[in-house]
């Protein structure tokens, strides 16, 4: 596969043609306004809602890929200048509205690219989307390639289905019928969970302004509002979300109308010694969790099950709940989704993730290549045992949409060799005897220790956005130079 042909969720110049999975700012980190590289291939929905975020995009440029659809390209190799034609199927993630996954076929294979995803076997969205995939298998001798969504490819992860997350949600709301209600939420996303909870409790849910507009865009039912006087459950920017926000509005309205935050993540948290007044910060996870145990907002210490999900809603905070509500797949669902492919080779595009785990190391067994040499070479390189806790684990949520806790890893890393000569590098795990408390903001946060092993750390804000991009992929081939039609 040649370099410079096709980019997927990379925007640099050198590409032919560029493909978005969807709209969160992970995936989009190069594009702007005045981006004009290259035709632009999304889903109709994506486009709807690009103009939103891009406000003076050049839509000429926006290609559109129809779900379920095979399209046909004419490519051109730049090496020989022959051409060639590759079909491109897409199928819907689950993440988002207009979220893709994208399957291509050609002279060089079959590759799967996943972009973010979330297939639950309780989800008929997910349910068609395994069928119309399967089918679409059948006449090929095989995936050779799954670039694959491994944000919680750790079987630590095992929180619930969404809908059983969102019940929890509701389930706090109603249980505190004098609160007002805030709900983080992104700038796309987690548009079911409010749909849920104002059906079952019959209420709108205020939302600002922008976020409105794509309500609108979407056609969502007509039960979101922007007058506050309408309904005591608001969804707040993530990036307005957070316990100087909750502390704030209860000392302002403490006996009239007291205040709850809701946040929903398959991200667990856990927080030592919040002073009052200091804005919650630091999103972390270790394998090593004790049942929640709320205390006062000056002295605010947190812990969790081992097994996220499956207990009730996590307090890490006086005011805040935490409800383990994803968009991306856990750990079984992404096992049930290698089973079905059976693909050949694997990459995560989660490839600066603050807990990479090479995918490969927990799923190379369920692929086809004879690769027992790098499957075995990754086990030794992490040193882990397939235990329900895997130590020293910090697999805070990905998406830059969802946090903002950046980890550098080791400077040393091992270099696995692949097939077809490709190279994953990987961080080994220190001994257990050389695994150190990180202490984090030493000024602010002297109680907070994470156990980290093979990692170094830097403190962000947890709930404001950044800028930095949390997904990349080598996924850079084809010569798409017409533009795409269905075949």
């Amino acid at each position: 596969m040649e370099n410079g042909l096709i980019s997927v969720d990379r925007w640099e110049s050198g590409s032919q043609a560029y493909f978005l999975t969807h709209l969160h700012s992970d995936h989009t980190q190069g594009l702007s306004s005045s981006w004009s590289h290259g035709p632009l291939f999304c889903s109709s929905i994506t486009a709807k809602l690009l103009p939103i975020k891009f406000p003076r995009f050049d839509l000429s440029l926006l290609r559109i890929l129809h779900i379920g659809t095979s399209h046909t390209l004419s490519l051109r190799s730049p090496s020989s200048s022959s051409t060639t034609t590759v079909r491109v199927t897409t199928f819907d993630s689950c993440h988002c509205p207009g979220s893709i996954m994208l399957l291509f076929r050609g002279d060089f294979g079959t590759v799967l690219y996943t972009g973010d995803f979330r297939w639950e076997s309780n989800c008929e969205k997910a349910k068609i989307a395994k069928e119309a995939l399967s089918a679409a298998l059948q006449d090929d001798d095989g995936v050779d390639v799954v670039y694959l969504d491994n944000t919680y490819a750790n079987p630590t992860y095992d929180f619930p289905s969404r809908s059983v997350a969102a019940q929890q949600a509701i389930d706090i709301i109603s249980s505190h019928p004098e609160h007002d209600v805030i709900i983080g939420i992104n700038t796309l996303g987690k548009e079911d969970l409010l749909l849920q909870i104002a059906s079952v409790l019959d209420i709108m849910i205020w939302v600002w302004p922008e976020r409105l507009q794509t309500m609108d865009l979407l056609g969502l039912p007509d039960i979101f509002t922007t007058d506050t006087t309408l309904t005591r459950v608001r969804a707040v920017p993530l990036y307005s979300f957070g316990a100087d926000t909750l502390e704030a509005l209860n000392l302002i309205r403490p006996t009239t109308r007291p205040t709850i935050g809701i946040l929903p993540s398959g991200l667990p948290w856990i927080k030592k010694s919040l002073k009052k007044g200091e804005f919650l910060s630091g999103s972390f996870l270790t394998s090593r969790y004790k049942r929640s145990r709320p205390q006062s907002a000056n002295n605010v210490e947190v812990h969790m099950d081992k097994q996220i999900g499956k207990t009730s809603p996590k307090v890490f905070h006086q005011h805040i709940y935490s409800v383990p509500y994803s968009d991306h797949s856990n750990f079984e669902e992404l096992e049930d989704f290698i089973k079905l492919v059976k693909p050949t080779d694997l990459k995560g595009i989660v490839s600066i993730s603050t807990c990479f785990i090479e995918p490969m190391y927990y799923f190379g067994r369920l692929c086809t290549g004879n690769q027992p040499v790098q499957v075995q070479q990754l086990h030794d390189r992490f040193k882990m045992k397939e235990t329900d806790e895997i130590k020293g684990a910090v697999c805070p949520e990905t998406s830059s949409e969802d946090d903002d806790v950046e980890l550098n890893r080791s400077k040393e890393s091992y270099k696995v060799k692949e097939s077809g000569k490709r190279v994953a590098t990987v961080s080994p795990e220190t001994s257990s005897s050389e695994e150190d408390s990180v202490e984090l903001d030493r000024n602010k946060m002297k109680a907070l220790k994470v156990k980290l092993s093979g990692f170094r750390m830097r403190r962000f804000s947890a709930l404001r956005r950044t800028r930095r991009g949390a997904k990349s992929s080598d996924l850079d081939y084809f010569d798409p130079d017409e533009q795409m039609g269905p075949s």
